[in-house]
């Protein structure tokens, strides 16, 4: 499928902007949302994709957690990813749905590797981010059972991302337990580079990728996209 019109959520961090890169060279018309659009409001969000008219929506949008140890962690610190990350996911599955997207349409959620294997530095994160492959899940089921003809996916980034301001911060928290620099702790745990540009190539071929057309997770990797 080729994409003639997308909406990029999350459009001014890393992957969001490596994502409206990729697609205006593709050729794609994109309306790229950044934090002057509040995308946990659902009226923004069904004006969003009014304008958009979208055939790819990709939701790259979401806080930066607090990296601390539990004991460190307050309420409002722990929950921060739940009432954003979690948040925008729902209130945009639930308006593709509501209006619907055109069938043929896929919707991209970038979920998290620390929806696998945990992240006990991040608060909440991980079991929000894992939250939003289970609904990419449930949104593909809804899709289904009334003919949508839309595909709902979660990508998964299976290693810290070279270059993010999340990456780094995770690299240097977990690096600091060791006394190892950021650039070490991700040396060593993940010798298999990721940016946000094999990102974004990720997201633009799930919407031609045959191979996995019936999953509703992936993870990328520097190798490549697979099945969770």
């Amino acid at each position: 499928m080729t994409v003639h019109s997308a909406l990029v959520i999350g459009a001014a961090g890393s992957v969001g902007r490596a994502t409206v890169d990729a697609l205006t060279a593709a050729g794609a018309r994109v309306l790229a949302a950044g934090r002057e659009r509040d995308a946990t409001d659902p009226a923004q969000v069904a004006a969003l994709l009014a304008e958009a008219d979208p055939d790819l929506v990709v939701v790259a949008a979401g806080t930066r957690p607090r990296m601390a140890a539990i004991g460190e962690q307050s309420w409002e610190s722990f929950s921060a990813p739940w009432h954003v990350d979690v948040r925008i996911a729902f209130e945009v599955g639930r308006a593709a749905l509501a209006r619907p997207l055109r069938p043929g349409s896929t919707v991209v959620i970038l979920s998290s590797g620390a929806a696998l294997g945990g992240s006990p530095l991040s608060g909440g994160y991980a079991g929000a981010k894992r939250t939003q492959m289970f609904l990419a899940g449930y949104l593909q089921r809804a899709a289904d059972a009334r003919g949508l003809g839309i595909r709902f996916v979660a990508l998964v980034p299976g290693r810290l991302l070279n270059g993010t301001a999340i990456g780094r911060a995770a690299a240097a928290a977990y690096g600091a337990e060791t006394g190892q620099s950021a650039d070490a702790c991700l040396e060593e745990r993940f010798p298999v580079p990721l940016d946000a540009a094999g990102v974004a190539r990720a997201i633009l071929g799930i919407v031609s990728d045959e191979d996995h057309g019936t999953e509703t997770a992936l993870v990328v990797t520097g190798k490549g996209v697979e099945p969770v």
